[in-house]
């Protein structure tokens, strides 16, 4: 099985200071992400005056200010503070990106050794932003929150007609309600992309727990995605529907070892570490009273008793009207060259 590429989405959940940043690094690294993820923006390109915040940032922040301007705005990561946090990311040994929102944004990441794109959710139908990453000709992410099939398709038609390769997108199922109900999930959606456009998929989870994105894995996702942070006690619009820094850890291995029991050839045998058990868990045919050489092996004289190291039961019809070669005790296992 392919590897899953496992990001831990930072966002905006460093609540615009610096160590916090530094803290979501650390989290991730420790946790055993490959890529921690920012997000990358001017806040002013991003929205206008008039923009009201989402029902749940507005319930989140727990701020009356329904400006999502002013909210964003807070959670900007300024260009200087990316040099730092991709050398300090690459001294922890995990991958540093981030998610640039507007086209001066993907520059600046390009700029600095960015090696993919992620295209968020709401950029989907942005025709220009999709049109500037298809022509850096890199490995492209896109999120489909809110989407259906019919504006992905589009989404990839402009993604190739900019001459991008259908190789390089990986396409993820996502819902944007933070946190997404369960009952919203619909994860068989995300093979539902896979079959109608042929691209490699993944998932962007943004429920409450690590369930979804383990049986993501489990069904074929090539990446995850999924929001952390310090703790969801913070202030902020993304924390009540992140990981905490143990629930991250967890997660991580836990899909590790989804990937360790899919790994196999699918072919149905005993595998090596099981073979040792065959003679002790299985049973073979035993004689149940002492028997003389001649006498004839009835039903009566047999029992079904461990270990598995004599004839099997599965043999119990050949073995009725066998006359013994030999003095047989009560309680033995019964081996073929005591019969003829």
């Amino acid at each position: 099985m392919t590897r899953t590429l496992i990001i831990a989405e930072a966002g905006v959940n460093h609540n615009g200071d610096f160590e916090n940043a530094k803290k979501l690094i650390d989290i991730a690294s420790d946790a055993g992400a490959d890529i921690v993820k920012f997000q990358t923006f001017k806040a002013e390109k991003l929205v206008n005056s008039t923009a009201k915040k989402a029902e749940y940032q507005l319930c989140n922040t727990g701020n009356s200010d329904d400006s999502q301007l002013k909210m964003l705005k807070n959670l900007e990561l300024p260009f200087e503070w990316h040099f730092k946090l991709k050398d300090y990311s690459l001294s922890k040994g995990i991958e540093f990106a981030s998610t640039g929102f507007d086209e001066e944004s993907v520059d600046f990441l390009e700029s600095i050794g960015q090696i993919f794109f992620k295209i968020p959710s709401g950029e989907l139908t942005n025709k220009p932003y999709l049109q500037h990453i298809a022509r850096k000709n890199k490995i492209v992410i896109i999120s489909t929150g809110m989407a259906n099939l019919e504006e992905i398709q589009d989404a990839i038609s402009v993604l190739i007609n900019e001459g991008l390769s259908k190789e390089k997108i990986t396409i993820l199922h996502c819902n944007t309600e933070y946190p997404t109900p369960m009952k919203d999930v619909n994860l068989k959606a995300m093979l539902t992309i896979q079959k109608e456009f042929d691209v490699k998929v993944g998932y962007s989870d943004h429920t409450l727990g690590i369930e979804v994105p383990i049986a993501a894995v489990a069904l074929g996702a090539t990446v995850i995605e999924k929001h952390f942070t310090i703790s969801r006690n913070l202030p902020g619009p993304d924390h009540p529907a992140s990981l905490e820094p143990e629930e991250l850890k967890q997660m991580v291995k836990s899909i590790r070892n989804i990937e360790l029991a899919l790994s196999g050839d699918g072919i149905k045998k005993a595998s090596e570490s099981e073979i040792k058990n065959i003679e002790i868990a299985r049973k073979s045919i035993c004689i149940n009273k002492d028997m003389k050489s001649g006498e004839v092996i009835s039903k009566d004289d047999i029992s079904i008793k461990r270990p598995g190291n004599g004839i099997s039961p599965m043999k119990i019809d050949v073995i009725i009207g066998k006359k013994l070669v030999k003095n047989i005790n009560s309680d033995s296992t019964l081996k073929w060259e005591d019969v003829q």
